[in-house]
């Protein structure tokens, strides 16, 4: 059994080693320990030091692409190389390297295929009181859309089993976190959560440059993925309100129009069609879109079984 414990990395030369040695390097039920850091177009000595430190596989990008790309690009790689498990963690230390037998304990067990480390927002001091309430809200969000009862779903401290990592996609430029648990949740794999502790910050996040462009980005990443997942609820829901709000307007206008006073209200008139229309253009986008949602299962389906016969090949 194998496990490479991946570690996105963006200038992180500083806190680099606090995290490397932090991390295990025996665990029992485990044969190899390995890791390897994705260095997101780092401009300072990322690379150099991972290399002192033992870091055994560096995947490198020549100019900062994303959290979610080299994330992706971490997978892609740890499958290449044989992984069985796979272990998410943070360069900047934020997750404590002792946890890690803990989280992976579920898929050693056969209990799950994606585990998540849930850091107890509540419980960890230096997270504002806003950012705690948003944390609770957005995680509401995410379980409803992806069918799961994860409680700290933008935790990147996850560990995923061989056969998850094949089927995981993200689209998403911004970060993998949300996008991979409701795509998890769709495709049915066994989602747990493991409490967690996390370290004392040494450093700010990168990853909002703010709270408000924060929760802009999450919400329209949680929209854009639920909608590209479960497009004829979103479409046939849009359709519903525009259909019932134009019947409203059209009744309204019929009871001035039987008063006499129909040449007043013509505007409702021309309002009210135009909705209904519109409500018939959007049922026939979510019917487009929901064969073309069909359509992805399948590529998604085709994907996998590509990745297999690839990382299986060359894994062996």
């Amino acid at each position: 059994m194998k496990l490479i414990i991946q570690i996105p990395c963006f200038n992180e030369e500083e806190t680099l080693p606090c995290t490397v040695t932090d991390l295990p390097k025996q665990i029992e039920g485990i044969n190899q320990i390995k890791y390897l850091i994705i260095n997101d177009g780092s401009i300072d000595n990322t690379v150099q030091v991972a290399r002192e430190l033992g870091v055994h596989h560096v995947v490198n990008f020549p100019n900062n692409r994303g959290l979610a790309k080299g994330f992706m690009a971490g997978i892609d790689a740890c499958l290449s190389l044989g992984a069985d498990i796979i272990v998410n963690t943070d360069g900047d230390n934020q997750h404590k390297g002792n946890n890690i037998e803990k989280l992976i304990q579920p898929i050693l067990k056969g209990e799950a295929d994606v585990v998540v480390g849930d850091r107890q927002v509540d419980k960890v001091k230096h997270f504002s009181c806003m950012k705690k309430i948003l944390q609770k809200l957005g995680s509401r969000v995410v379980r409803l859309a992806a069918g799961c009862n994860i409680i700290d779903t933008t935790s990147g401290f996850r560990a995923y089993s061989r056969d998850a990592a094949m089927k995981l996609n993200v689209v998403s430029d911004y970060s993998y976190t949300l996008e991979t648990l409701i795509d998890a949740g769709r495709k049915k794999m066994a989602i747990k959560c493991v409490p967690v502790q996390v370290n004392e910050p040494t450093r700010k996040s990168r990853l909002f440059k703010s709270l408000l462009s924060y929760i802009n980005k999450s919400a329209l990443t949680i929209i854009r993925t639920y909608t590209m997942y479960k497009p004829l609820k979103v479409f046939l829901t849009l359709s519903t309100i525009s259909f019932l709000v134009g019947f409203g307007i059209g009744l309204r206008f019929l009871y001035f129009f039987y008063l006499g006073q129909g040449d007043g209200h013509i505007q409702s008139l021309i309002l009210a069609a135009i909705l209904i229309i519109v409500s018939f253009q959007l049922a026939v986008f979510g019917i487009l879109a929901d064969a073309i949602s069909a359509n992805r299962l399948i590529n998604d389906e085709m994907l996998y079984r590509l990745k297999k016969l690839e990382h299986d090949k060359t894994s062996s």
